[in-house]
């Protein structure tokens, strides 16, 4: 498909707000709750994280598709993101390293987009109105039939899918040798966490988003646990609240990240959250108030703990706070060798500020 004979598209939010487009990707029909990013770059690592399943992003940066698409920089098996909306969708690339187009990558994933739109409008639009579901299309131009589509799509607001990304089967990552063990439970791991461990030293061995803590043990015998960031309402996973609850009991050193430090709040019974917009982006400052430090960090959810049940709790602690917000973005259990975080420290794409926090964990497992 040529870019500048590019097919029309339609936009439309549940709220009935209507954008009119072109076409980008694959031609079809796609819905989910439509976020944003600030992110100026990194957008192949954000198409494929799967904290983003379910949710049509939006980029604010002006260009996607420029530098093209690296084979190296997945951070999952596939595209996660439902659909697509940007300002320029840029076909042809400039990077030498890139293996292909994101129009080709699109295509070949069955990925639904729409461009030239003012992307900047509609950001106001949903920083105003809070997140909301969406549909995008370029095959039916109608907009009743789009609403009546659009109408049938639940709310992410109690919807459990990190069953839907996690791995169905167990697989290693790095060194076996190495002298620590750590059983990830993968609610939607991204790739850099895993790289992340095993430079630091630590042999990873990845497990299906519902296995149980005595499985884990009883397979790998880990030094520490980690628990993934991951899409959908931590509030809907039960299972995954044991598992931690029991990692707990056991006393073992375990870490978590995004949907993680969720679970590691509810499995302590502090209530989360749907946030009226979430935070999604490379830049957002957060303070560990534990060293009086501040960071700049990666972040993307869209549920958060809820601050005034952490600050009245006896068994956890604070440790960040973000400083845009007062959102509570980190916790550590009194008495217990587990902490979390509701940021990236991977930060795939992003700055490397909070990269001590795989440091910490290497330290609880000594």
């Amino acid at each position: 498909m040529n870019y500048l004979t590019k097919l029309p598209a339609i936009l439309l939010l549940a709220d009935g707000t209507v954008f009119y487009g072109k076409a980008a990707g694959k031609m079809g029909t796609t819905t989910g709750e439509i976020c944003f990013n600030t992110g100026m770059t990194g957008y192949q690592e954000i198409f494929t994280d799967p904290s983003y399943f379910g949710q049509i992003m939006v980029t604010t940066n002006a260009h996607i598709g420029n530098y093209g698409i690296a084979n190296e920089e997945v951070e999952s098996g596939r595209i996660q993101i439902a659909g697509l909306v940007c300002k320029n969708y840029n076909i042809a690339y400039s990077r030498k390293q890139a293996n292909e187009s994101i129009q080709d990558y699109f295509q070949e994933q069955n990925i639904v987009g729409i461009s030239d739109i003012d992307t900047r409008q509609l950001v106001r639009h949903i920083r105003d109105k809070g997140a909301m579901n969406a549909i995008i299309s370029s095959e039916i131009l109608d907009l009743d039939e789009l609403k009546a589509k659009l109408d049938l799509v639940p709310s992410m607001d109690g919807l459990e899918l990190s069953s839907q990304v996690s791995t169905t089967e167990t697989y290693t990552f790095g060194d076996e040798a190495a002298p620590y063990r750590v059983a990830v439970l993968d609610l939607g791991v991204k790739k850099n966490i895993l790289r992340n461990f095993d430079s630091r030293e630590v042999y990873a061995k990845v497990f299906p988003a519902k296995t149980t803590y005595a499985e884990m043990e009883k397979d790998f015998a880990p030094t520490g646990y980690f628990i993934s960031n991951g899409p959908g309402d931590p509030s809907a996973m039960p299972y995954a609240v044991e598992t931690v609850k029991e990692i707990l009991a056991a006393d073992k050193p375990m870490f978590g990240i995004c949907l993680g430090h969720q679970l590691l709040a509810l499995a302590n019974d502090i209530p989360t959250q749907k946030m009226f917009n979430g935070h999604r982006g490379l830049n957002h400052p957060v303070k560990n108030i534990i060293i009086n430090h501040c960071e700049v960090t990666s972040q993307n959810h869209g549920f958060g703990v809820v601050p005034d049940a952490v600050r009245a709790s006896d068994k956890v602690e604070i440790t960040h706070v973000n400083l845009n917000d007062q959102s509570i973005e980190g916790i550590r259990v009194k008495g217990k060798k587990a902490f979390s975080v509701q940021y990236h420290p991977e930060s795939s794409p992003g700055p490397h500020d909070s990269r001590y926090l795989f440091d910490d964990f290497i330290k609880l497992m000594k």
